[in-house]
């Protein structure tokens, strides 16, 4: 019971013209007390009190809207979704819902059809750029993306009350700051309040008034923003411990590891959705031992790059590419790449809706599945449980995916991609969602990981500060419009 509980009594009062940042660490119990706020987690002797005037709206749910994690990269409805269709041209008909439609949709659901609410629609889409994703089809929406579209679709309801799950996450520079000028513009004009969930003090916003931080949980009090900032202690430059350190670097030499130079080679590679080029006359070679950084802005190819090299994306075999070594198309299976690959990105957090074990998420890393269909030999168990102690969720081992924070989550993905012990890494913003305990953890594991014999890592990631210091290259992709 004791996890469906905060661990003390919980005192929480949000005034109006308040704007509120709730911080703390993964797994602190931010969700849990936005829960209690919104009346979603039921409360013992008596119901959260609300006052949402001069709104209208009588209910709650009318008058609060809640963009969680889970929100912005699938909901229960689209659990069918998998990895490949992000990929396959042949799934995409006339069929399947275009941004245009999508948003024209929420719109007319969210109220009437008015010139005051026109113009707050084109608002919304002159900040987040909208207008050129329009003829889009939803399916292929970067991560950043598809987060511009459903934080549009929340704003057009015109809450009384605006909760944002880790808002910034998946947004390049240039993105993050229109969205924070956005949201700086509705605290300002006063007509919504602002509450937003962060895992880290450098998240919150200049416009916050206040802060609740959650820690172990129990709800601190609420204090101004400066009072916070001015207590907020230093991340230390090394987290992983040296005894763990050592682990990793002892791991034996994978027996299997292919014997090539080059790990990927793309010559003149172009990449078409329709009439929208994702990737154009891109040549670039990845050798044996290198760590790469791949950067751009939202929508630029990064993903798709990754797909081409991991084997999701079937215009592969319409590229001249090379991968360990044998040209794409000349008779080996995807299989036979991916087991050289360690992978973890945006869109496999999004298909692992899987109410299992975490044991179990972990194990199907060994076998490349979504879901885990062989059962692994015992050994195979003890090399899961070590992944999840060097990255701190080895506690979660028998716990169901479902039940842990979306930031434990990003853990137990991330421990799934070492399991094999794989020659190339490929991390597609790997940290997303971590306080940055967590964030500095993952870059000392993967520098341990990469100073291994034949470690090759591809890293998206949009700020320098998220990258390890193993990297020693970078390739920087243009968005085409």
């Amino acid at each position: 019971m004791e996890r469906w509980r905060l661990a003390e009594p919980v005192d929480f009062e949000s005034l109006d013209g308040e704007h509120i940042a709730v911080v703390g660490p993964n797994a602190a119990g931010k969700s849990m007390l936005i829960d209690m706020l919104t009346g979603r987690h039921p409360l013992l002797r008596q119901s959260p009190g609300y006052d949402f005037a001069p709104s209208k709206k009588v209910y709650a749910s009318d008058n609060i809207r809640y963009v969680t994690f889970r929100d912005t990269y699938g909901t229960d409805a689209d659990r069918t979704y998998f990895l490949q269709q992000r990929w396959e041209q042949q799934e995409i008909d006339e069929n399947m819902p275009t941004v245009r439609q999508s948003l024209e949709e929420a719109y007319l659901l969210a109220g009437e059809d008015t010139p005051e609410r026109q113009a707050m629609r084109q608002k919304i889409y002159s900040m987040f750029h909208l207008d050129e994703l329009l003829d889009k089809y939803l399916i292929l929406l970067s991560s950043g993306e598809l987060r511009k579209f459903k934080l549009a679709t929340m704003l057009f309801a015109q809450p009384r009350v605006l909760i944002l799950d880790n808002p910034f996450i998946g947004l390049d520079a240039a993105t993050c700051q229109q969205l924070r000028g956005l949201l700086a513009t509705l605290a300002f004009e006063g007509s919504v309040q602002l509450i937003l969930v962060v895992s880290r003090a450098q998240d919150i916003p200049e416009f916050i008034t206040h802060v609740v931080e959650v820690r172990g949980m129990r709800v601190m009090p609420k204090v101004t923003r400066e009072h916070f900032l001015a207590h907020v202690g230093t991340v230390p430059t090394h987290v992983l411990d040296h005894q763990r350190e050592q682990e990793i670097l002892a791991l034996p030499v994978n027996s299997k590891q292919y014997h090539s130079d080059v790990v990927a080679q793309l010559n003149h590679v172009s990449i078409r959705y329709g009439q929208r080029t994702i990737l154009k006359d891109l040549s670039l070679t990845v050798h044996t031992g290198e760590h790469w950084a791949l950067s751009g802005e939202n929508g630029a190819g990064k993903s798709t790059l990754l797909s081409l090299i991991c084997a999701d994306n079937p215009q592969s075999y319409a590229c001249d590419i090379v991968l360990f070594g044998k040209p794409r198309g000349s008779g080996e299976s995807i299989w036979d790449i991916k087991k050289h690959i360690g992978y973890v990105s945006p869109e496999m957090h999004r298909a692992y809706q899987r109410d299992m074990p975490c044991l179990r998420i972990v194990a199907s890393g060994l076998t490349d599945s979504v879901g885990l269909y062989v059962r692994p030999h015992e050994e195979d168990y003890g090399r899961c449980r070590f992944w999840m102690r060097m990255l701190g969720v080895e506690h979660l081992a028998d716990r169901s995916f479902m039940q842990v924070s979306s930031g434990e989550q990003r853990l137990v993905l991330l421990a799934r991609a070492f399991v094999k012990d794989p020659e190339l890494l490929i991390l597609d913003e790997p940290l997303h969602g971590l306080d940055s305990i967590n964030r500095q953890l993952v870059k000392d594991i993967i520098d341990t990981f990469c100073r291994r014999q034949n470690k090759t890592l591809m890293m998206v990631a949009h700020f320098p500060d998220d990258l390890p210091s193993c990297i020693d290259h970078s390739v920087h992709l243009i968005k085409h419009k």
